[in-house]
């Protein structure tokens, strides 16, 4: 069975070291609603995340 995860909406945004708990909340939170977030540092400013809302 082949599982799709489509990307709903990505955003940058000022990395804090405290944003990792705000992902964590979102993905126990609202894992029953097929909703996944997921938080990167960006490559190319270490002071940029990257914030991605996606559906599973």
């Amino acid at each position: 069975m082949e599982s799709k995860i489509e990307v709903l909406s990505t955003v940058r945004i000022e990395y804090s070291s405290d944003l990792y708990k705000i992902v964590d909340s979102l993905n126990r939170t609202l894992k029953k609603k097929d909703l996944m977030f997921g938080l990167a540092l960006d490559e190319e400013d270490k002071e940029k995340a990257i914030f991605t809302i996606y559906r599973t």
